[in-house]
């Protein structure tokens, strides 16, 4: 495994070690606020009992005592997501912007630059001989060795510039601002100078160097990966000839720096022991270079493989922030809660009851949803299989969707067989596959809109059909609705709340029934169509 994949992969770990630390602090929210429905309840019982306004004081004050906990939980919780999200943004190592972040500051770099103008460079630098410090000393010592170049690099630019760690022993460098050619040629020598300073790592003195590529925006390309892969080509060439800089840019000529300095060691502290001896060393530069050639024809795999690492680092944020936003959201009626409680008479606590479970509910569901997601994905989910009617199953789910889809004034059509349809299966779990499904279908269809449930029972299988006259699925999410986290751009619009995990937990919950779940619709404004099919138990084929 390389250092960028490894790196990545850490990267990667700990953001998902961060999202089961916050599932588990919104369940510790979600049972302190079950907590306070409960004190509401006994409360309301209390004044309705012996009518003492001492009692109901004391009530009360215990009742904001436990919302303010209650909040004080959900509040760790989003201030741990903020953190995890400035972390995902830096190298674990060296703390500089990783390539994400550079990303995005060179594509707003290229923004605010105006082509006709001078002032955008990309830098590509590499440690020269880095693989012999790791070889021959150790990870830990390179690992120094990185940290320690990252902070020569930061003093060796400018305010505004950005330098970033790409991964390994790569470093691009962002010169932004009114900078020339000759300041550009400033920059590179200064870092050269800088890296070549010796400096004690372990019981080493080592002296680093480097070689640079250069492009320029808008000459060398026009967006982030044509400057970078420009810059990364021209490094290569100046590592190939033994030069110190190298530009893209065939009209600008290299520049000899020193490059080809004794990286182990320049010098020796006094007792310690010299690692290598000439002809070791010129067999291992020699080495060396052979493996830079591998390296070259490998560029490719390996870039594509730190594309789908970051990809998935970037879900995770986006992750943690779907999660943070929704646990803030019932703060607002909570707190307003608690200045009711202050001044309440027992006529307002079935209001305040109703409000508090209302957002119990809603926490429960984000955190029901959640956990149902990591057991699935980790197989921890279990199935409690047993004969059961789907009549019975589908009699359930209206029951609980109905109010919700009178409320705004739907039209439930279920059409379902005569016959008794026996199969095997969890009872809860599939209750739970129809109301997700039926909730759906109400979530993003309009007032007066329609709904139907068509259940038909073939020979080996049978055949749920939901369909709607909602707001529909847009081509280019229709093939990843069933990932976790995935919500249409426009449904977003339409109904803002929930997660985007329900569908996930569907297909799961479906696929564990061995069955199968599939999503039609015909565009934006067309409504949507969802098709389960569950197998059949023999005797009922």
């Amino acid at each position: 495994m390389n250092r960028k994949t490894y790196d990545d992969k850490k990267a990667l770990a700990a953001a998902s070690i961060e999202l089961t630390q916050v599932v588990q602090k919104t369940q510790e929210a979600r049972l302190k606020l079950d907590a306070l429905e409960q004190k509401v309840v006994n409360t309301q019982s209390q004044v309705l009992e012996k009518q003492q306004s001492g009692q109901l004081i004391e009530a009360n004050e215990q009742l904001v005592l436990a919302l303010l906990q209650a909040q004080i939980g959900v509040e760790q919780a989003a201030t741990a997501l903020r953190e995890v999200s400035h972390a995902a943004q830096l190298d674990v190592l060296t703390g500089l912007p990783n390539r994400r972040l550079l990303l995005g500051r060179l594509a707003q770099a290229i923004e605010d630059t105006t082509p006709e103008g001078e002032g955008l460079a990309v830098l590509f630098l590499d440690l020269n001989h880095f693989k012999l410090i790791n070889d021959t000393l150790g990870h830990s010592v390179g690992d120094e060795v990185l940290k320690e170049t990252a902070l020569r690099l930061s003093g060796a630019v400018r305010k505004n510039d950005t330098v970033g760690r790409y991964g390994g022993d790569e470093f691009i460098i962002l010169l932004v601002g009114t900078i020339s050619h000759a300041d550009v040629l400033g920059i590179c020598e200064k870092i050269i100078k800088a890296l070549g300073v010796p400096h004690p790592i372990g019981n080493q003195i080592l002296q680093l160097a480097a070689s640079i590529g250069v492009s320029y925006y808008p000459k060398d390309g026009d967006d982030p990966h044509t400057l970078i892969d420009c810059a990364d080509a021209a490094m290569y060439r100046a590592k190939r000839h033994g030069i110190g800089v190298a530009f893209h840019s065939t009209d600008l000529p290299p520049v000899l720096l020193p490059t080809h300095l004794p990286i182990i060691p320049a010098q020796k502290k006094p007792g310690a022991h010299h690692p290598i001896a000439s002809g070791e060393h010129e067999r291992r530069r020699a080495q060396l270079r052979e493996a830079n050639e591998q390296l070259v024809l490998t560029a490719l795999n390996a870039q594509q493989l730190q594309a789908v690492a970051e990809g998935a680092l970037d879900k995770q944020k986006k992750i943690l922030a779907m999660v943070a936003h929704e646990l803030r959201d019932p703060l607002t009626p909570l707190t307003l809660v608690a200045g009711m409680l202050m001044q309440s008479s027992h006529e307002r606590l079935a209001t305040i009851q109703a409000i508090i479970e209302r957002q119990t509910s809603h926490i429960a569901r984000l955190v029901d949803d959640l956990m149902d997601v990591s057991m699935a994905q980790t197989g921890k989910l279990r199935l409690n299989f047993q004969p059961v009617d789907i009549a019975t199953i589908i009699d359930e789910a209206v029951v609980v969707c109905r109010p919700a889809i009178d409320l705004r004034f739907q039209q439930l059509v279920v059409r379902k067989p005569r016959r008794p349809l026996m199969i095997n299966g969890d009872q809860l779990r599939l209750t739970q596959i129809l109301c997700n499904l039926l909730g759906n279908a109400s979530k993003y269809t309009p007032n007066h809109g329609s709904i139907k449930l068509v259940i038909d029972a073939g020979a080996e299988d049978i055949t749920l059909t939901f369909s709607d006259t909602g707001i529909g699925i847009s081509a280019e999410v229709l093939a990843f609705i069933f990932d976790p986290f995935v919500q249409d751009a426009h449904a977003i619009g339409f109904n803002g709340t929930g997660l985007g995990v329900g569908l996930s937990v569907v297909r799961e919950l479906v696929e564990g029934h061995r069955g199968s779940v599939n999503v039609f619709s015909g565009g934006l404004g067309l409504g949507s169509t969802f098709v389960v099919t569950l197998p059949l138990p023999p005797q009922s084929k």
